[in-house]
């Protein structure tokens, strides 16, 4: 019994932080659903309740293994795929102290100076890794490699609200230039290389959440929706389709954790349609949003049932 204990937290997988950035980013979607329809805040409150309690699990027990296997650890940061997922930690601190915002501007305040300065030293540490010593495969590159370059766009979400006018547009400006270059890195490996693996392909869905991010932080800094914001939203949404033809194919493939990366970025497009429909008086824009926010629903709530079962039946703490 001890040493399947001691087993399972040896494997307990980094990934598990795309959970927080999938329920944090229903959070924010349905609050800015409640505030398109003039509804109360059940719902979000509800989710925001769920997204503290998993980030608190998840958090400690990742510790704990850092702790007890730091080699464990180790490994994944010398894994060059799982080497992207180290932000979603601090995106997931980001996501909660935006979340935070309207209910406790301390507590928030105190959650985005230690998500920031987080999501700084994991770029740094990132990118570093990513031009060192080491090489890596083409087969290596996905579209997971985009997480560390959205963690940097979601600062000034919640930073412009806080008065870091000038740390955010840092953060903006290095999200977005990042995303131009691994952007093209992206494309290139999907049209000219090996199909990505089977428990990557879900990744593919992350192609919608850095111009999405993108938008709602050009709006927060500059406050309004001008050129450059709607070349943003629409190519997010030109994304969104893109992914939509591959989703079906996507959705018989068997369950992983990378399934959670269909999440967040459907949030992030859901809050840019409320946004752009709010600011434009748009209802199309607010038709899709609603229309988003059912999809994403129902995503979350198939993704939580999902990956309970595959916790019980113990596939999520496995070596791969």
């Amino acid at each position: 019994m001890s040493e399947e204990r001691h087993s399972w937290l040896e494997h307990y997988p980094i990934t598990l932080f795309t959970i927080i950035m999938g329920v944090s980013g229903l959070t924010l979607a349905l609050r800015a659903g409640e505030r398109a329809l003039g509804l109360t805040a059940t719902l979000s409150s509800g989710a925001y309740i769920l997204t503290l309690i998993l980030f608190v699990v998840i958090a400690v027990g990742y510790a704990i293994k850092a702790i007890r296997h730091p080699q464990a650890v180790k490994a994944e940061w010398n894994h060059p795929v799982r080497l992207a997922f180290f932000p979603a930690i601090s995106i997931g601190l980001l996501l909660l102290s935006t979340a935070t915002l309207s209910w406790s501007p301390g507590v928030a305040h105190v959650m985005w100076v230690v998500g920031a300065a987080g999501q700084g030293v994991l770029t740094i540490a990132v990118v570093s890794g990513w031009i060192g010593s080491r090489a890596f495969l083409h087969g290596h590159l996905s579209p997971a490699w985009f997480i560390p370059a959205v963690g940097n766009v979601i600062v000034p979400i919640a930073g412009v609200k806080l008065g870091y006018i000038e740390t955010s547009w840092f953060f903006l400006s290095v999200g977005l230039i990042f995303w131009s270059v691994l952007l093209t890195l992206v494309m290139n490996r999907l049209i000219f290389h090996d199909p990505l693996p089977e428990r990557l392909q879900p990744t593919l869905v992350i192609l919608i959440a850095p111009p999405a991010v993108g938008f709602l932080a050009w709006v927060e800094l500059t406050g309004e929706i001008g050129s450059f914001a709607r070349v943003l939203l629409n190519g997010a949404y030109l994304f969104a389709l893109i992914v939509a033809v591959q989703l079906p194919r996507i959705l018989r493939l068997p369950f992983a954790m990378s399934f959670w990366a269909l999440s967040f970025p459907v949030a992030a497009l859901t809050i840019a349609s409320f946004t752009y429909a709010g600011a434009m008086r748009s209802q199309p824009h607010q038709f899709i949003g609603v229309a988003l926010l059912s999809a994403l629903v129902a995503i979350i709530a198939a993704l939580l049932i999902r990956t309970s079962r595959a916790i019980v039946a113990g596939e999520v703490f496995r070596p791969e």
